[in-house]
């Protein structure tokens, strides 16, 4: 019996996460916190199917992971959110709490526990390729007293499956 469920638990997360695309990303990260250590980053995102399109609107799941020069890492996993402004240009947006490790004492953001959102400007090479430009902030917003945050600034290409 406990085979069964864990099979039936892995066919519904499989339905789920079927890819529509892989982002990755190469960019640098400003870190908040005066003594900090500021580094070049690359990050991998991989977004779902959507599950609900609202006209131009359409929201995925998402999961996200990234890691900068000074070994800190990032993964996290939630919404996913992407208007199309016409055939070419889109926005994207994204809300993923998740897990943060600090490489270096310097790069601390106060727990493990923070919220990665981004905002991004992209265009469509193709039906199967993107460039983006996109902003994120990742903090633990104000669930501990020190909250330094960081500010990353990204360049991502988009592939669409």
């Amino acid at each position: 019996m406990k085979h069964l469920i864990t099979l039936g638990a892995a066919l519904l997360c499989a339905t789920q996460l079927s890819a529509q695309q892989l982002i990755w990303g190469v960019g640098y990260s400003d870190y908040s916190e005066g003594s900090a250590r500021d580094a070049n980053v690359l990050e991998l995102e991989y977004i779902t199917t959507p599950f609900r399109t609202f006209g131009r609107f359409s929201a995925s799941f998402g999961a996200a992971a990234s890691l900068d020069a000074e070994n800190d890492f990032f993964l996290g996993a939630g919404l996913s959110g992407t208007y199309d402004f016409d055939d070419r240009w889109f926005a994207q947006a994204s809300l993923m709490p998740g897990v943060f490790v600090e490489g270096t004492a310097h790069n601390d953001l106060g727990q493990s526990l923070e919220f990665r959102s981004l905002l991004g400007l992209g265009y469509r090479l193709s039906n199967t390729s993107a460039l983006s430009l996109a902003i994120s902030h990742l903090s633990n917003a104000g669930l501990s007293s020190h909250n330094p945050g960081v500010n990353t600034l990204t360049l991502r290409y988009h592939h669409r499956f």
